[in-house]
This record gives structure tokens, sequence and C-alpha cells, in this order.
């Protein structure tokens, strides 16, 4: 029998809206683990703002910062941090626009700004605290991702000037920026090459605009109900939402679950 891997988001997948894990999903989980199936998380987030999510469903194999940090087994696996070159360049230009940066590694985060409604509020929503000062530390370590704090109307000339990067708008306030070309897809096509699986038998539940590139690449992608309508326009099923005990549903009808 082939080795099936499903591969699930975090936000608007595992939790809901207010960050909270269904019990349904929860057990789901434990019986695909029990069955052998290989469950690993996929996610624009940092390593460190889902330890917690990770002990709680017992995952230790992970795609994070939308591809470009890639976990299995707790060993670090492959990894593609930010040009620091064109990081400075951007952030030089977000300064003189007074657009707040966030910059994120494996362990933390540093803002380039004691204080920002804009980073407060997005920050918040993911129900974390805003990221310790620190305006000069993304020039000396790894940067995995970005965050951009600014809105949609504003975002236009960072992508005609800063094409280095890729953008991915995740909140009214925020984009992430990430490596150009990268997304969830390239880290799970990474990690699926290092456990000798091939897409076809690699399954993904996402909800929004960074799970596109995944919901295509895997053998069987699906969108939640609550999901945004690009999504469910790629995936090959849409399942119901989180509180409606979306992946449980989902896992049922492509057959991982009986």
């Amino acid at each position: 029998m082939n080795k099936k891997v499903v591969f699930f988001d975090i936000d608007g997948t595992l939790l809901n809206d207010e960050k909270k894990l269904p019990g349904s999903t929860k057990n789901a989980i434990r019986e695909l683990q029990n069955q052998g199936v290989y469950v690993a998380i996929a996610t624009g987030r940092a390593p460190f703002m889902f330890k917690d999510l990770r002990d709680e469903l017992g995952i230790n194999s992970y795609i994070s910062f939308n591809g470009s940090y890639v976990v299995f087994e707790n060993e670090m696996v492959d990894h593609k941090p930010l040009t620091t070159n064109e990081l400075i360049k951007l952030e030089d230009a977000a300064q003189k626009l007074s657009h707040s940066m966030v910059f994120l590694d494996h362990i933390g985060a540093t803002s380039n700004r004691e204080e920002d409604p804009y980073v407060s509020e997005g920050m918040g929503s993911l129900k974390l605290p805003y990221p310790s000062y620190d305006p000069y530390a993304y020039k000396t370590k790894n940067v995995y991702q970005a965050l951009l704090f600014c809105e949609e109307h504003e975002e236009l000339s960072y992508r005609d000037s800063h094409s280095h990067f890729d953008y991915i708008r995740w909140h009214p306030y925020s984009m992430d920026v990430i490596p150009s070309g990268g997304s969830k897809a390239l880290g799970i096509k990474s990690l699926l090459k290092h456990l000798s699986i091939t897409p076809e038998h690699a399954y993904a539940f996402g909800d929004a605009l960074n799970d596109l590139e995944m919901l295509q690449f895997v053998g069987t992608g699906v969108a939640m109900g609550n999901g945004m309508d690009e999504a469910k326009a790629v995936a090959k099923f849409v399942t119901k939402t989180v509180d409606e005990d979306g992946i449980l549903h989902g896992l049922h009808h492509v057959g991982l679950l009986k």
C-alpha cells in the first residue's frame, strides 16, 4: 500500500476564527495517525507561533513560512531565507512610507517600530503579542518571512519596485513577504521528496490565498467551506466549515477515514 500524507493549513482550517481547535478535528487527526497516514502542517506562520498546536496534535513535521522552512520529525530538511540586501532595500522603502515591518525567523519575531496600531491589530488577530523592538536584528540573521503592514491600496508600489519578493495579503493591514516564486507547494514538494511520496498520494486542506498552489499541487486538494472563493475554485472538493466539522467531513469524503 502506498504511504499517504495529509497537509493541514492552520488559520481557517485547523482553527476557527476564534483560533480554537474543534474536538472533531483533533480526534480525526489522531485517527489518521493511528491508521498510519502521515500528518503534517502547512502554514504561513513561523514555527514558534504554533508549537503548542503541534504538541497538542502530536505533529512533528511541517511546512512553515509559506514553504520557506521545512521540518521533518523536528529536523530542518530545507530552508530558503529572504535575501538580506533586498530586504534592506524593502525596509528602507517601507520606512519612507511610514509602513512598519516585522521580521521572522524560526525562533522569534522583531519589529522595526515600537508602536503601530496596524501591527497590534494584525498580530492580535493571531492571538500573538506585539513583537520585540529591534530595528537592526534582521540584518544579521536568517529571515524566512517578513510582514509588511500597509493597506491594500498601498501595496502596488512594493510589488512593482521590489519584485525580488512575492507578497501575499493575509490581513487588511498586512502582507506576507516571501522569496519570489515561493509557496507552500514548493515546501511540500521538498518534504514529499524526503518521504519518497508522490503528489498523487498527498492531500491538503486549506482556505486562503496562500493555499492555492498547495491545493493544486497535491493529488487531492480540499477547500474549507469557510474558505475564499479562489481556494474553492482550485480545490477538488469543498468541505464544510471549520465549526461544522469540516476536517472530519472532508477526510470521510476523500476516503481517508471510514
